[in-house]
């Protein structure tokens, strides 16, 4: 794998923004900051972060009634630990801001990014504190508190979210970023603008904006959809604890992440997530890289029926994901071992829409997730992630494209059965197409079967390739099957798994006739009109006679 930057998902304190730097860089944005118009003096709460406990603890302050807006500046008052942020009212959730040390703004008509503006309901707020990184003791906070009668903030146009209507409408791989990050998490940089202008350059079709804890980047959609009349935004959360980063794809309802509070669990914030009809996928599982990415690896015990995809491969091969991809796929391949039907995703985990501070972000696309859908619409590719079609490419959109399909004969187009599908067969033929290479890399394709690379790879040597091969069902239970591109014999592109089962009844695939010569009874010209005149490289189960020729034939 080569190395990649994990920047975008670090929480490193070097690479925590002060409300002066934020403003600085434009980042305090869209909302213009009057002199305060604080009703009486601050707030201010000193303490110790308690020892033990729950991972978040609750600073509690009253708002009397004709409260306008509140603002709370928060300090950890240390270069080493780190505390998350965020503000509930009487009613709960109102914003979560996580690390960032930039001041909170929430308003009747507007409100900090992260925040939820709306109306000002008296009673008894609370701010929430997460003790993400806590190495020094004792550790220590400062947060000052004003409340307001009357406003600072310039309102910013929002609106309710609204599914958008499809954007086309055609069966076909749909290629996208499920895992991208927009201002509205604090530790990201970029507009939505910036982020569907970059995708839309680099070919995507669609991006998840999975910001961190928080759905007010749902605010701003709207806009954007009517003037994109070709590209799809999806609306989702990146459910970020302590324990796990998730995905909730579709997500358009908060979900409580302070797992370990009262009534606050795992499964719980799982079964929030699949209420709504949104997919729960996990991301970076493998991502076990101790306080240099907080809680970024899967340690939560979730019952695996809840869990819809895992993140195969985050942030491109060449900015250092190949260093997790392996195990990413082996604990891809552990849930499918309990018959879990489950897709590989892929995401970016982009946070500056593709602008580097160094070597080590990735931009949107890069890996490209591609989804068979009967539409490019929420629906659509939702639909085709709980099927199971999907293929990713681990670097990035120009990665060679492989199609795989199951088949009853081969060298025809006789498609029955893509990824996400179960099949009853006999025997089948596995056809993987590749294409879409770059020109003087030595790629290969092989097949895995229940997670065990069958075979040698064989070499892709021409533009298409088509690798077909016959297969038996299995006895009992089931097999699954996809198919890897290589390079430098490292997996580049990955398909999800067709499964296929024991049906007496169903196809049985049998090698083409040969004639006297002991060539294929088909001849040269006949594999190219069917193959779309690309020679088969690779006849599994083919009589020894038959490899030969073609060997000497290619």
């Amino acid at each position: 794998m080569r190395p990649r930057t994990l920047e975008g998902f670090w929480r490193r304190p070097a690479c925590r923004l002060t409300g002066r730097s934020l403003g600085a860089a434009g980042l305090v944005a869209a909302l213009t900051l009057q002199p305060s118009l604080a009703s009486a003096a601050p707030i201010v709460i000193d303490g110790v972060v308690p020892d033990g406990g729950p991972d978040h603890f609750f600073l509690d302050f009253d708002v009397p009634d004709g409260t306008q807006e509140i603002e709370i500046r928060h300090d950890d008052k240390s270069a080493a630990n780190i505390l998350d942020w965020g503000v509930n009212d009487p009613d709960g959730y109102r914003g979560w801001g996580g690390g960032t040390s930039e001041a909170v703004v929430i308003g009747v008509t507007a409100a900090s990014r992260a925040y939820v503006p709306g109306p000002i309901k008296a009673g008894k707020w609370r701010v929430i504190v997460g003790k993400a990184k806590v190495v020094m003791s004792p550790a220590v906070y400062h947060v000052e508190i004003d409340l307001r009668t009357s406003p600072t903030l310039t309102p910013v146009p929002r609106k309710p979210y609204q599914v958008a209507a499809p954007r086309k409408a055609e069966l076909r791989y749909y290629a996208g970023d499920f895992h991208v990050h927009s201002r509205e998490s604090t530790d990201a940089t970029p507009t939505l603008e910036a982020n569907v202008a970059l995708a839309k350059q680099r070919g995507l079709d669609f991006i998840e904006m999975s910001d961190h804890n928080t759905i007010t980047q749902l605010d701003f959609f709207e806009d954007i959809q009517a003037k994109e009349a070709a590209f799809l935004l999806i609306p989702g959360i990146e459910f970020t604890t302590y324990m796990g980063h998730a995905n909730a794809i579709g997500a358009t309802k908060w979900v409580d992440h302070k797992i370990g509070q009262p009534g606050v669990t795992i499964d719980g914030a799982a079964d929030q997530i699949l209420a709504q009809g949104a997919i729960l996928t996990i991301n970076h599982p493998a991502l076990d890289i101790g306080d240099l990415c907080i809680g970024c690896a899967w340690k939560h015990t979730l019952d695996p029926k809840k869990i819809g995809g895992v993140e195969i491969g985050t942030g491109g091969l060449s900015k250092g994901a190949a260093l997790f991809s392996a195990k990413a796929i082996a604990f891809w391949d552990a849930i499918l071992d309990k018959g879990i039907k489950i897709p590989a995703m892929g995401g970016s985990d982009d946070h500056r829409a593709g602008v580097s501070n160094g070597n080590v972000e990735s931009p949107v696309g890069s890996p490209t997730t591609l989804i068979r859908a009967r539409e490019l619409s929420v629906a659509g590719i939702t639909e085709g992630i709980r099927k199971g079609a999907t293929v990713v490419k681990l670097e990035g959109p120009t990665d060679p494209m492989c199609e795989l399909e199951a088949a009853a004969k081969k060298g025809g187009g006789d498609a029955l059965a893509f990824p996400g599908d179960t099949l009853g067969v006999r025997k089948i033929v596995l056809r993987a197409k590749v294409s879409g290479r770059t020109p003087g890399d030595s790629h290969q394709i092989r097949l895995v079967k229940n997670g065990i690379p069958v075979g040698d790879p064989v070499d892709v040597t021409s533009d298409p390739f088509i690798y077909e091969t016959i297969v038996d069902a299995p006895a009992e239970g089931e097999d699954r099957w996809r198919a890897e591109v290589l390079l430098e014999g490292a997996p580049l592109t990955v398909t999800s798994h067709v499964w296929l089962k024991l049906d007496p009844t169903g196809p049985l695939a049998v090698e083409p006739a040969t004639d006297d010569s002991g060539g294929c009874a088909v001849t040269a010209r006949e594999l190219a009109a069917t193959s779309h005149g690309v020679p088969i490289a690779a006849l599994g189960l083919v009589a020894l006679a038959i490899l030969r020729a073609r060997a000497r034939a290619r």
